[in-house]
């Protein structure tokens, strides 16, 4: 039976839970989301076998600690996106195309999709991007120029973007 692990690592913003499956990083969840909430649905949706272990986590951790730390820009982890689904996925695919320290708006991310009038799913689609950080859904900004919103806190999105932009 496959099974999913998990973890908690600290980060500047709190701790974040951070679960794997075989396949690679499915989820990244914050501080302020409901953890058991996350990890029953994590149990629904990919394998009643989920157990706190660092397996499959370490490296997802230690990538995380240089990125905050300002000493990595490009994450080499896989991916598992089974929680992403239609147009979600296909922004969500999209993401890692933004470059470090670099944004892109709504629109262009929509365009690049292949749905350029789906500016709101766009925004939808990073609201539900189950691997923030890694999947940099934090790029994404609106097309004044001002951030919008963000999963982790407009806060924890204009840290990001500061961290990358100081580089």
């Amino acid at each position: 039976m496959a099974e999913c692990a998990y973890r908690t690592t600290d980060s500047p913003f709190g701790p974040l839970l951070l679960a794997a499956t075989t396949e690679g990083l499915v989820r990244v969840a914050f501080e302020h989301e409901d953890l058991d909430e996350v990890l029953a649905s994590l149990a629904a949706s990919i394998s009643p076998r989920v157990l706190r272990t660092g397996r499959r986590t370490d490296e997802v951790a230690r990538q995380l600690d240089e990125y905050f730390a300002g000493r990595r820009r490009v994450f080499d982890l896989p991916v598992d996106l089974r929680l992403v689904r239609g147009f979600r996925r296909a922004v969500i695919s999209h993401l890692g195309a933004i470059a470090y320290g670099s944004t892109a708006s709504y629109a262009a991310v929509a365009r690049a999709a292949g749905s350029p009038t789906a500016v709101r799913a766009v925004g939808s689609a990073c609201a539900h991007n189950p691997v923030p950080v890694v999947v940099p859904c934090h790029r994404v900004v609106r097309s004044d120029g001002s951030i919008g919103q963000y999963l982790g806190g407009v806060e924890m999105k204009a840290a990001l973007l500061a961290l990358e932009s100081a580089a």
